[in-house]
């Protein structure tokens, strides 16, 4: 049974379609990454799985329990970690303090087993020596290590990772790719990015979405490279022809 697996996902806002019937299956050890245009659904399908978003049908199973009708806060205690695009740490607040706040937040935690989780995070988003500092004082690539942190703490099983390479410079890239691929080992992990030889370095899978529909899930140079791919993001036909 895998970690998590998502059926016949379904949202539209009126005549405007964010989820068509999208499938989903990922278990520990895996990475699925998902690309689209802008517009495709992609932060809309992390929403209805997170449970910030009501979907209109459908199915979202973690570990073998259907979690389609809990709110957000309840699918957080239950193992579904989020990092964001634009990290939004409490400034004022230590990076030990703002981990720890989602441990208890997030993740439902509370004495020795929150300082804990706390810890661990720390440890495995490469921030323990930072543990004191003020976060916003931290650099873009170590505030998004602790955008990772924070959902580390919460014990997520389930990782979603919202373009979480933006604004990075090559070499800092390479080093968040490194940390996905060691959190990869015992999570299961969604990843948008628009970064492309990043997801490919990492993802096992890539799905690809338009007009919220999957159109294609496969290995990512096969997926990258093929004529779906070429013809929704460069306008080119399956044969080629501009």
């Amino acid at each position: 049974m895998p970690t998590l697996e998502v059926t016949n996902l379904r949202k539209n806002y009126g005549a405007v379609v964010v989820a068509d019937d999208v499938d989903l299956s990922i278990d520990v050890g895996e990475c699925v990454g998902i690309i689209g245009p802008n517009g495709a659904g992609k932060s809309s399908v992390f929403g209805l799985i997170a449970g910030s978003v009501a979907a209109d049908g459908g199915r979202i199973v973690l570990d073998g329990r259907d979690i389609t009708r809990l709110p957000g806060y309840k699918r957080a205690r239950l193992g579904i970690g989020r990092a964001f695009q634009t990290p939004q740490p409490f400034a004022d607040l230590t990076v030990y303090e703002n981990v720890l706040s989602a441990a208890a937040s997030g993740g439902g935690l509370r004495g020795a087993g929150m300082a804990e989780s706390a810890a661990r995070a720390l440890e495995r988003a490469g921030l323990t020596a930072k543990a004191d500092l003020r976060a916003g004082a931290l650099t873009l690539l170590d505030r998004k290590s602790l955008e990772l942190a924070r959902a580390l703490a919460t014990r997520a099983k389930v990782l979603m990772l919202d373009e979480i390479g933006g604004g990075l410079t090559d070499r800092e890239v390479g080093r968040l790719v490194e940390l996905i691929r060691e959190l990869k080992r015992d999570h299961a992990i969604i990843w948008i990015e628009h970064i492309a030889h990043a997801l490919k370095s990492v993802a096992d899978r890539i799905l690809v979405l338009h007009y919220g529909k999957k159109l294609i899930e496969g290995p990512p140079a096969e997926v990258m490279s093929g004529p779906i791919v070429r013809e929704i993001y460069m306008g080119l036909k399956a044969d080629g022809a501009g």
